[in-house]
């Protein structure tokens, strides 16, 4: 399992969600370029010193990305405010990567179409959306949840 942002424009979030993966023992995926300069201060305040335990693989762009993924075989799922499965009615696999778009405007919609699915979080009537990093994790939680992922107590 991995989580995959592509171009993020919010440094914090970032770093939270850096904190996730070393957490939870999952990889990062930072598909380049981002909209902040990558040693923020905000970056590192919002990961803390779990940075240096994520396992974080930065891309230089979308197709070199897609190119790693097209051999290894995993399914891209993407994490979309319009997305047409309920998260917690998909299946998710061992070796699926989780796709987040920017926070401001998603991805574009031909990288929308390279995805093997698109999944949502299904939210109160006028609502437009949660927090990447707080959807990251609902999402990643239920993944690992079905397949037993979770990271072993020491």
């Amino acid at each position: 399992m991995r989580i995959t942002l592509y171009q993020p424009e919010i440094p914090q979030n970032t770093g939270t969600l850096m904190r996730l993966g070393a957490c939870m023992g999952v990889a990062i995926d930072i598909i380049e370029p981002c909209s902040f300069v990558w040693n923020d201060q905000k970056l590192r305040r919002a990961g803390m010193d779990y940075i240096e335990l994520a396992n974080v693989v930065r891309h230089l762009s979308w197709e070199k990305f897609y190119q790693t993924q097209t051999k290894s075989g995993a399914r891209l799922i993407l994490l979309d405010a319009q997305g047409t499965i309920p998260f917690y009615d998909f299946s998710f696999r061992s070796t699926d990567v989780l796709l987040l778009g920017q926070e401001s405007s998603g991805v574009p919609q031909g990288i929308a179409a390279q995805t093997q699915a698109s999944i949502t979080i299904p939210m109160l009537s006028g609502r437009r959306s949660l927090n990447i990093a707080i959807s990251a994790a609902m999402v990643l939680g239920e993944a690992l949840r079905q397949t037993h992922q979770f990271p072993k107590e020491a």
